[in-house]
């Protein structure tokens, strides 16, 4: 369970971290990492995340029981973001028949993609 101090809750921080965050998708989710700590927030702070898991995942059964496997998945994983870092994991319609395995490999490898640093552009395609 994520404790209550680690969890996203307010419209603004969603916003904020969707909107500044490193994005990176796979087949059930889709993340955004925001490492940078906003203004106020202490150094030391501890991650926060929060989930975003709409009525297109599945019914209203379905959509807390992908929200619960996330809440756990991501629960364990919090220790290695950095400090005061921000995390919106947003499910996708196939979440609904993912295992918890298959949901914790897209996370991982969602997480790892959105922690790379971003290549430079260098304006040629």
């Amino acid at each position: 369970m994520l404790p209550a101090h680690a969890r996203l809750t307010r419209r603004p921080e969603f916003a904020s971290t969707i909107k500044r965050g490193r994005r990176a998708g796979r087949t059930s989710l889709v993340v955004h990492l925001d490492p940078t700590r906003p203004g106020g927030v202490p150094e030391h702070a501890s991650p926060r995340a929060g989930f975003v898991v709409s009525k297109a995942v599945g019914n209203a059964v379905v959509r807390h029981r992908v929200s619960r496997r996330l809440r756990h998945l991501v629960a364990d994983r919090l220790d290695g973001l950095p400090p005061g870092s921000a995390l919106v994991v947003r499910a996708l319609p196939p979440a609904a028949g993912a295992s918890s395995a298959e949901l914790g490999r897209d996370l991982d490898s969602a997480l790892g993609a959105a922690r790379r640093p971003r290549r430079p552009r260098d304006g040629t395609r």
